[in-house]
């Protein structure tokens, strides 16, 4: 159930000439209005007619049709989009869903082929960058460790010792590049129930002197771990764990029961239309974290960044009250939080991304 976690599968089946066109028309004063009725019509029923054609493959794995179709998804989903999926009826979210679960299988199998490829190399990890858009794995590490480092908790030490990542699959690239340029002397745990998976991912790591020492791979479902779970400063939960929303939560509500208070909890998430290819995570999904910002790319980075805290008791959400904070082209967030800081975030993007700061009430 858990065996990839959210790289750049979609990304990777684009060239720049691309995504150079995506985001010169995203930014064109002439375009349709990407909130209007009829671009959002446009748009579902376009993700309707990829996903019937998807779902008509023989297989996910990867290939000319494949690449194709996925290609054709991702230039549809990736522009910035104030379209809200939750509201879609009910036949439109069963074909999301689905569509989710076809991602997710497609990403298992392109990181498998790569995983096997690279581990054809004596030294598997001096070639990461034949993965396509290695350099977008790399942004997004950055971001990801500029996001944690601005908000890990004073009174820790400067930085994790063991940082445990949910979902790791069989080419773990998100450890990877932070134990290697971000958190050099930090323990890495990766959990997957797939043990073919940890299998592939251990035999990357395994000839390097350096990572075959920090980073261990756990074969097992996350919700039979238990204790274990309080020995980690940082979890990270990879955005296809709990690819149903209804499981997601109950993942989260056993993180919540066991990670130690204090402890940092990472997610991905998606926004706009990019939730067509991802599954969303609301802030009432977080019962028992204090959710601390949230990051909505509008760049070739397609997974929102999600920080929040284990808080010693269990967080607080006003169903009763109904808060819009609004930044940016769409992005929003509904909250009981006392206030928030919006802000631009100093990253290596260089794109106009969004941070959401989120001051919770004590």
């Amino acid at each position: 159930m858990y065996t990839t976690n959210p790289k750049s599968f979609f990304i990777s089946l684009l060239d720049p000439c691309q995504l150079e066109r995506i985001f010169s028309f995203c930014s064109c004063p002439n375009r349709l209005a990407m909130g209007s009725p009829h671009a959002e019509a446009t748009l579902v029923d376009k993700v309707c007619q990829i996903y019937a054609k998807i779902s008509k493959l023989e297989t996910l794995k990867p290939s000319k049709d494949v690449n194709s179709l996925f290609t054709e998804l991702v230039v549809a989903c990736i522009p910035p989009s104030s379209i809200n999926v939750a509201t879609l009826p009910e036949t439109i979210q069963e074909t999301r869903s689905k569509l989710i679960k076809l991602c997710g299988e497609a990403e298992g199998y392109l990181e498998a082929h790569f995983s096997t490829l690279l581990a054809s190399f004596p030294n598997p990890l001096h070639h990461l960058d034949v993965f396509p858009y290695y350099n977008n794995y790399l942004k997004l590490s950055q971001l990801e460790f500029d996001i944690l480092n601005r908000h890990y908790s004073p009174d820790q030490p400067d930085v994790p010792k063991r940082v445990a990542f949910i979902g790791s699959g069989p080419l773990p690239l998100t450890s990877i590049v932070l134990a290697s340029y971000h958190l050099k002397n930090t323990e890495f745990h990766n959990y997957d129930i797939d043990h073919s998976a940890n299998s592939m991912a251990s035999r990357l790591v395994s000839p390097d002197p350096d990572l075959s020492q920090r980073m261990f791979f756990h074969s097992t479902d996350i919700m039979e771990v238990t204790d274990e779970l309080k020995e980690y400063d940082v979890v990270f939960l990879a955005a296809l764990v709990g690819m149903d929303i209804n499981d997601k939560v109950k993942v989260v509500e056993h993180l919540a029961k066991y990670m130690a208070p204090g402890a940092m909890l990472m997610l991905r998430s998606a926004h706009g239309a990019r939730a067509f290819l991802y599954p969303v995570v609301e802030l009432e999904d977080l019962q028992g974290f204090e959710v601390l910002a949230i990051f909505h790319p509008q760049d070739e980075v397609i997974n929102s960044v999600v920080i929040a805290r284990k808080d010693s008791l269990p967080l607080e959400v006003d169903h009763d009250q109904d808060h819009h904070h609004k930044v940016g082209n769409g992005s929003f967030l509904t909250s009981s939080c006392k206030y928030c800081d919006f802000q631009a975030f100093n990253n290596p993007l260089n794109q106009m991304n969004i941070i959401e700061d989120l001051a919770m009430e004590e």
